[in-house]
């Protein structure tokens, strides 16, 4: 045993010591944040910015009412043929050519949009809107229903999702929240097991090429010094993972501080601290804080983020170390990363199956029998599981998803061990997955 944590403080301390472990731990953070802030500044601003100029020829005779100008798309009918139309296009402040043939309104076919350049989906999705709105209204019209009666028919429905717990309470609860953490915590459990699992194979390759591997098998045993490479990069990764914790955390306030107003700031704190109540007649509301942060805190409002914290933990230990010590014995096999590639894919499909079917079906269906098997066999559950507990698990599925993982973390230590006492110890020879099987059946 004591060797073994002499080789986890080895393989910890000289990880976390190096400059480009420091420099990443704390640059990360920040680059994610980026990344994410430019793309939702660069998609509020295409919505916002964007701006078409649509030249509409229409022979339709059956639609009476126009399509209405908005602040991204301007409309404007023309008195010209279409060939006529789509000459002058160029020469023209038009960007695109919107064409009506005659249809019913049961069936609107043959519409066409013609421009110099590709239009975008989100332009063809406006267009048809626009369309599909201008087709319904006129159907309500026909059907003797005045234009006011037509502006009263549109009303917004806010949703306030809440779940009965086991004891009848009701807990406050978020769609997109829970959607949003999901997919977060799927991709962040994919990359880190990747990440730290590669870390391991490429350092028994390492030390298997330069012949210090012959060295240290001579003061420990095989087994021991697998698992201490095993635990002691798994340690790395969650002190790098809580470091990340911290300082998007710390990023995330200071945010927050910057880019909402003091006022605002004010308005809501004194929302919440005064929790100030509006009676009518006999019910009784509680106001909740308004703006960006309010939306935030009443979605987080029903999520237990300490248990979503602690389950992704516990998966991310226990899948890095199922999937580690596989890759412990392909790096025991190979003498070089290029010949690593025939034994990767088979070990890297079932992660790459529950990554695709954790972000497309689980997130859809959280409780069906898919995300149930996904989240309870061992090589897909590490992504699968931290992908449902956002919507809520029951206690009996997630201690047999952990137990089941435990178990498959066991069984594979014991056939990746076999390999790697062989493995470790060959050099020269092109290894195939029948000479794997041949060092795993060889007795001490």
């Amino acid at each position: 045993m004591n060797k073994i944590l002499l080789i986890i403080q080895r393989e910890y301390l000289s990880r976390v010591k190096k400059k480009s472990f420091i420099i990443m731990t704390f640059l990360t953070p920040l680059l994610i944040a980026g990344v994410y802030g430019l793309m939702g500044y660069f998609t509020y601003k295409g919505i916002k910015d964007t701006h078409d100029n649509v030249a509409v020829v229409s022979n339709n005779k059956t639609l009476t009412e126009k399509l209405q100008t908005d602040k991204n798309i301007t409309y404007t009918y023309l008195d010209s043929s279409l060939d006529e139309a789509k000459k002058a296009l160029k020469k023209s402040d038009y960007d695109y050519i919107l064409y009506l043939p005659e249809f019913s309104l049961e069936q609107p076919e043959g519409v066409e949009l013609f421009g110099a350049k590709q239009a975008g989906m989100s332009l063809n999705k406006r267009i048809s809107g626009d369309i599909e709105e201008l087709i319904k209204t006129q159907k309500l019209k026909q059907s003797g229903i005045s234009q006011s009666d037509l502006d009263k028919l549109k009303t917004e429905v806010d949703i306030s999702n809440k779940k009965i717990a086991d004891t009848g309470a009701e807990e406050e609860s978020s769609a997109g929240a829970s959607t949003f953490i999901a997919f977060t915590a799927g991709i962040l459990m994919f990359m880190f097991i990747m990440m730290y699992g590669i870390q391991v194979m490429r350092g028994v390759i390492e030390e298997k090429t330069s012949r210090i591997i012959e060295v240290m098998i001579s003061s420990v045993k095989p087994f021991q010094l697998m698992m201490g490479k095993i635990i002691g990069i798994a340690l790395v990764g969650l002190t790098q993972f809580m470091l990340w914790i911290v300082l998007t955390l710390t990023i995330s306030t200071v945010a927050v501080s910057v880019f909402v107003s003091k006022d605002q700031v004010k308005e809501i704190a004194a929302s919440t601290q005064a929790q100030s109540q509006i009676t009518s007649g006999q019910t009784t509301v509680t106001a909740a804080p308004v703006g960006p942060i309010g939306d935030i805190q009443k979605s987080l409002a029903g999520l237990d983020v300490t248990k979503i914290v602690a389950v992704f933990i516990f998966f991310f230990l226990g899948g890095y170390l199922f999937y580690s010590a596989l890759y412990a014995a392909i790096g025991s096999a190979v003498d070089s990363e290029t010949e690593t590639q025939q034994f990767m894919m088979p070990v890297m499909l079932p992660l790459l199956l529950g990554y695709a079917l954790s972000l497309s079906v689980v997130t859809n269906d959280p409780y069906g029998s898919t995300a149930f098997w996904l989240s309870v066999i061992p090589f897909t559950s590490p992504i699968a599981m931290v992908v449902r507990i956002p919507y809520g698990v029951p206690a009996w599925e997630l201690a047999l998803s952990m137990a089941v993982l435990v178990g498959g973390f066991i069984a594979t230590v014991w056939i990746a061990g076999r390999i790697y006492r062989v493995g470790i110890l060959m050099y020269g020879k092109k290894t195939t997955f029948k000479e794997m099987f041949k060092w795993f059946t060889y007795n001490n």
